[in-house]
């Protein structure tokens, strides 16, 4: 049946409320496997990292440069085997690594600049599998075998995730004027210019801290090498030495000779499709003037024309110690590199940024460094809980004693507030990994005060229409229009300024912020489609007009107002022109 002209269709309301929590925990239970909010670190127990760049101008990075080395720091994190890490940025400067658990000694030294270096085959390329056999290893004492063949096209994914199906090859760009005076570099087998010969002590592929590693010490290695276990926060190698190393994917490990090019000297790389070929996406790589020399010299003394054979035509790129591309030289190259093979948009643009800022593209000097234990994180949980408790059952009984059967409704509203709040975190902590700290629950916490004021500020309307005289049928209309807009106003105010502290601060600040300006939002949502709607339904029950049932007080001394019938407002009328009519007789 529909309702009386005047006579607010609440039915609509409640469905619409109820549609509402019907779709959102359907995401909640049906959709991901977890079904609780995820929790910050100050909550679980973690390290949380505050990485600050710095430039050599003095100058905020650029948001391109900033984002790039957030990149490849999360790919380190990744590569510590830590579930659930977040790396993020944070205003203009800062990175933010947050792990859980006891990884955070790893974490610390995330931020420390990388190595990206030009290393030459010593044998073939393996599966990470596969033990070095008499064929493939070499010979202790002996320089680079030259009879070894590595397949056109094997080596490393030129990108993370890609199978080694993606690798590529070197072609020869167009040949370029370079400069002559190259920073000596090692060809395969030799140490590197400017240091000694590699030593004979030290951890293999660890550089004995600083020693360099043999070529009997890698090849030991090799065969004990588990491609499934890198570690990133390993002693960094050093460039004239031998190391063992696998690819990002895991997939393939090599043995490499000391590095040939430095990563400090690639000028650019930069991915672009071959719109006049048929190799697709392809990665253009530009070296400084020295480094262009020493690359000259090298590629046209190992290619695949001049030894078709050798292992050392295929050169890798290191960063942080794994393979992230092992193409082949195809001729002399004196310009422009041109790395080609299966890339798709996605792989060559990765390869590129690698390329290009595989030492992070800042310097980062560490800001901030806090480690919870899971002990105290979880006091701090239940510290927070016990206050948000409190603070609802202050409300609880102050609304109980003062508004009586409405403190019923404000203690309804609560509960459902709640409950659209839990739905809202688990789906923001799958969609775009909010996690609640201590900070936030903060937020929650005074919001619980801005959601019961929406309900102060429309009973205490209702209250002034009773008490003028009004029936509560009448009373709930009038008080709703003139409070909406004061409760509208309140939020709008309190989630603009939640607004500009999340955009403004920075740290725990921000998670205050946004659950403030959440928990505002979400108010509004209750009250329109629940609140109202509800006492729309009470004012129509006789038992709740009573005054020592509804607390809104006593009726005043006036008569109440009453809507006037036919006759009364014909009579009314017929006096008012019998006055007018005397008036003007008056005036005569």
């Amino acid at each position: 049946m529909a309702a009386p002209p005047g006579q607010l269709r609440t039915g609509r309301y409640f469905a619409a409320l109820l549609a509402t929590f019907a779709v959102l925990y359907a995401l909640v239970f049906l959709v991901g496997s977890e079904n609780t909010p995820r929790l910050g670190l100050d909550l679980i127990g973690g390290t949380t990292v505050t990485l600050q760049a710095e430039t050599a101008d003095g100058q905020p990075p650029t948001a391109e440069s900033l984002e790039l080395a957030r990149q490849i720091i999360e790919r380190r994190v990744n590569g510590l085997g830590v579930a659930e890490a977040e790396v993020v940025t944070e205003g203009d400067t800062n990175i933010v690594i947050s792990v859980p658990g006891d990884d955070g000694e790893q974490a610390k030294q995330l931020g420390q600049t990388a190595q990206l270096r030009l290393r030459p085959l010593v044998t073939q390329p393996l599966p990470a599998g596969q033990v070095p056999t008499t064929e493939t290893a070499v010979p202790t004492g002996s320089g680079v075998p030259t009879g070894s063949a590595a397949p056109t096209g094997t080596g490393a994914s030129a990108g993370p995730g890609t199978s080694t199906e993606s690798a590529a090859s070197f072609a020869p760009g167009d040949p370029t004027t370079t400069d002559t005076s190259a920073p000596g570099s090692a060809a395969p087998g030799s140490s590197a210019p400017g240091t000694s010969a590699p030593a004979t002590t030290g951890a293999p592929g660890s550089g004995g801290g600083g020693v360099p590693t043999t070529l009997e010490e890698a090849q030991a290695q090799l065969g004990t090498l588990d491609c499934s276990r890198q570690e990133v926060g390993a002693p960094p190698e050093q460039p004239e030495s031998y190391v063992a190393a696998c690819s990002t994917d895991g997939s393939t490990k090599y043995l490499l000779a000391p590095a040939i090019i430095e990563g400090t000297n690639v000028d650019d790389a930069n991915a672009t499709f071959d719109t006049q070929g048929l190799q697709g996406w392809i990665v253009l790589l530009d070296f400084d003037g020295g480094a262009q020399s020493t690359w000259a010299q090298y590629t046209s003394e190992h290619n695949v024309t001049v030894t078709p054979s050798d292992p050392a035509n295929l050169v890798a790129f290191t960063l942080d110690g794994q393979v992230i591309s092992a193409p082949e030289i195809q001729g002399t190259i004196q310009g422009q590199t041109s790395i080609t093979g299966s890339f798709s948009e996605d792989t060559a643009r990765d390869l590129a940024n690698s390329l290009k800022y595989g030492s992070l593209p800042l310097t980062f000097s560490q800001g901030n460094a806090e480690t919870v234990s899971a002990e105290l994180g979880i006091e701090q949980l239940r510290a927070g809980l016990i206050a948000g408790g409190i603070g609802v059952v202050l409300v609880f009984v102050y609304t109980m004693l003062y508004y009586r059967l409405l403190g019923l409704v404000t203690i309804a509203s609560l509960l459902l507030s709640g409950a659209l709040v839990y739905a809202v975190l688990v789906i923001l902590g799958r969609q775009i990994g909010f996690t609640l700290t201590l900070a936030g629950i903060a937020g929650f916490i005074v919001a619980i005060g801005i959601t019961a004021d929406s309900f102060v500020v429309f009973f205490e309307r209702l209250k002034d229409e009773v008490q003028e005289g009004r029936s509560m049928r009448s009373a709930v209309p009038r008080a709703w229009v003139r409070a909406r807009r004061t409760i509208l106003s309140a939020d709008a105010v309190s989630f603009l300024a939640a607004a500009i502290l999340y955009f403004l601060a920075i740290g725990a600040v921000k998670g205050f912020a946004f659950t403030l300006g959440l928990s505002t939002l979400l108010d509004l949502v209750i009250v329109f489609l629940f609140t109202h709607p509800l006492v729309s339904v009470l004012a129509r029950k006789k038992g709740f007009s009573s005054p020592r049932f509804s607390g809104l007080g006593q009726l005043t001394a006036a008569a109440p107002v009453e809507e006037p019938t036919s006759g009364a407002r014909e009579r009314a009328a017929a006096r008012r022109r019998a006055s007018a009519t005397a008036s003007t007789g008056n005036e005569a």
